[in-house]
């Protein structure tokens, strides 16, 4: 009948908004990127090599750097960017940020042969794992999330100031706003909680960016962070294995209906990367392409800055 169409059809419209509110923000900003240089950590897979498809297709001479810890992989996703983007400027660089070594090592790479570095984008993570450890012995999730994008981006700044105006865009996410810094055992030995020391983590990416922008006052270098939104990604690997079948079979549907696709979930690190109005914009956190009010715990100066100097004494730098 006339009366069950249109409810069909309404039902219709009613899922297909609903669906494109859970997808988030959109970067509408066509700026170009002529002869800038980006470095995207992770950017192999996932919102990463979005990330990077929408930088390099910007403009075909942008050099778009690929850091990643697995090679192999790095060199197909820069393979399938070239196709899709018709940039040949993808250059692929081993980084494991799991090695405070790799990280020196790939920062002095990029000292001896970038003359310069306009957006670093510290977008690789891992989540929710077992406990396990860095090649330096500190918790993977805190090691990887936050001391070794630490390191890699205070090892790159003088390249930054150097191509000022410039930007820094670190991947946290909603998970802070349940995290706490645990100043007095940061790796959780004495109860280690895979969930816990996620949030932390990303907890710390919030308040390290909202330091390292006062830090960056009057240099032409800014730095925000963000919440990608919930992302249908390899990042949550370590998660599905723990959930029984029957919960998989049952929640799918709805998963894939709610959470991002990896293109949607790149888009508010595209924005604070390109978007024009953002260029003296800093310390800020944004979700869905817009500023969004960070957890009380982000704005403690007092512990953003003691987290510095911890980072700095676990990491080997001088003050």
């Amino acid at each position: 009948s006339y009366s069950s169409y249109l409810w069909f059809f309404l039902l219709g419209i009613g899922l297909f908004m609903l669906r494109k509110w859970f997808s988030g923000g959109i970067c509408r900003s066509k700026v170009r990127l002529d002869g800038k240089t980006v470095i995207i950590t992770g950017a192999n897979v996932g919102i990463g090599k979005e990330t990077a498809r929408d930088l390099a297709r910007r403009d075909v001479g942008a050099r778009v750097i690929l850091a990643c810890r697995d090679l192999n992989k790095a060199e197909q996703a820069a393979s399938d960017l070239r196709k899709d983007t018709g940039n040949g400027i993808l250059i692929v660089k081993k980084l494991d940020l799991a090695s405070l070594n790799s990280v020196r090592k790939f920062t002095k790479e990029m000292q001896e042969t970038e003359q310069r570095l306009d957006i670093l984008i510290n977008n690789a993570g891992v989540m929710r794992c077992p406990k396990l450890q860095t090649e330096d012995g500190f918790e993977l999730q805190f090691g990887v999330n936050h001391l070794g994008h630490f390191l890699l981006t205070n090892l790159l700044l003088d390249l930054l100031k150097k191509s000022a105006p410039s930007r820094i865009v670190n991947v946290s996410s909603l998970a802070h706003e349940k995290g706490k810094i645990y100043f007095d055992d940061l790796n959780l030995n004495k109860k280690y909680d895979p969930y816990e020391n996620y949030r932390q983590s990303k907890l710390a990416n919030v308040i390290f960016t909202r330091e390292l922008a006062r830090r960056l006052e009057g240099t032409g270098v800014t730095a925000n962070s963000l919440h990608p939104g919930v992302v249908c990604t390899e990042l949550g690997r370590f998660i599905l294995p723990t959930i029984p079948m029957w919960k998989r079979m049952i929640f799918t549907p709805f998963m894939l209906f709610v959470f991002k696709s990896p293109w949607q979930g790149a888009q508010t690190s595209i924005h604070c990367a390109v978007a024009e109005e953002l260029e003296k914009t800093s310390g800020l956190y944004f979700s869905d392409c817009v500023p969004k009010k960070t957890a009380p715990q982000a704005e403690d100066d007092e512990a953003a800055q003691k987290l510095w100097e911890l980072s700095l004494q676990m990491v080997g730098l001088e003050k």
